[in-house]
């Protein structure tokens, strides 16, 4: 039986900290001064909504100072604006049946595409789609921009980063399959990194256990993957040797052994990469801030965290961390 929904949001205005929950047990911990360029220790991190199922997919959209994001059991993308008022924003998100399917899982990453558009990692209709229909009057109309890899559907598009030449590069674990891997519908005997092209190609970039989060570096030349195995709870780095093609394939930090430990819950997920060079990276714990070789700070969420985004200016760091959705100030 599905929990009971609610919610409950608290009086604020994103700018500030007024009159926010402060979210119990969180806590910053610098791990090299070098953070301190873009994390004050002593900032609060604070519930600016909560009560959901399992929050996922924060978009930040300037044109509007407003936050989206999902909650995939309820098939539902929600809308937070500057005031705290929520409101459902679009749904059905990521499920258009009739819930014949098993869950209903709904949509996971949210991204903006290169011409503004709503971009949705629809788990149960498998597939990467954008709304067809403008963010001031949302609609659940959807145009599938790819669901199909060499003629066999995709098993639940997760997570994706657009470069700046508009090519998509994303996820595709079993995590929206009612079964995951045992799942009689699944098609692809494996779970992929994958890049759609401009040219409307899509290429299978790599082949991984649970691809999850993807990011890429400021100046494009690498890119990041989350991995939420717990057998091998990695972040794995490429270099990019051209669209579609990456190369010397290494492990950038590998968290395994924290898996299961107290105050550890999570695994690589999501992640957003801030204009000075860190990684902020969902995983063991809550958020893990790396440098280029190294994690220099971690904002313990006390929660099973999914996901991250940063506001336009990146002062604010926004986190879905299980029921939540939570705020950190940045410098």
């Amino acid at each position: 039986m599905k929990k009971l929904l609610f919610f409950i949001f608290t009086s604020f205005n994103f700018a500030g900290l007024t009159a926010q929950e402060i979210k119990e047990g969180a806590r910053i911990e610098i791990l090299d001064s070098i953070a301190l360029e873009v994390i004050n220790p002593d900032a609060a991190i604070t519930v600016i909504a909560k009560g959901f199922q399992w929050t996922e997919g924060p978009l930040y959209v300037a044109d509007g100072d407003y936050l989206l994001f999902s909650d995939i059991p309820q098939n539902t993308v929600f809308k937070l604006d500057a005031s705290g008022k929520l409101t459902e924003f679009v749904k059905p998100s990521g499920y258009l049946g009739d819930g014949t399917y098993g869950d209903e899982p709904g949509s996971n990453g949210l991204l903006l595409s290169p011409d503004g558009e709503l971009v949705l990692m629809q788990h149960g209709e498998r597939q990467v789609a954008k709304m067809a229909a403008p963010l001031e009057s949302p609609k659940a109309s959807f145009v599938p921009l790819v669901s199909k890899f060499e003629g066999k559907k995709f098993n639940s598009p997760n997570d994706g980063v657009y470069d700046q030449q508009g090519n998509l590069y994303f996820t595709d674990p079993p995590y929206g399959l009612p079964q995951k891997m045992e799942d009689p519908n699944k098609e692809l005997d494996y779970q992929g990194l994958f890049c759609l092209k401009t040219s409307g190609e899509t290429v299978l970039v790599d082949k991984l256990s649970r691809p999850n989060g993807v990011a890429l570096s400021v100046d494009e030349d690498k890119l990041y993957v989350a991995v939420s195995n717990p057998e091998k709870a990695v972040w794995w780095v490429y270099d990019i040797l051209g669209t579609g093609n990456l190369i010397n394939k290494k492990v950038f930090y590998d968290a395994t052994n924290l898996v299961g430990k107290e105050g550890q819950q999570g695994l690589p997920d999501g992640m957003k990469m801030h204009s000075k060079g860190f990684l902020f990276a969902t995983g063991p714990g809550g958020i893990w801030v790396f440098d280029s070789n190294k994690p220099v700070a971690r904002i313990y969420t006390g929660e099973n965290t999914a996901n991250c985004a940063f506001d336009a200016k990146e002062k604010r760091l926004f986190m879905t961390a299980d029921d939540y959705v939570l705020q950190l100030n940045l410098k």
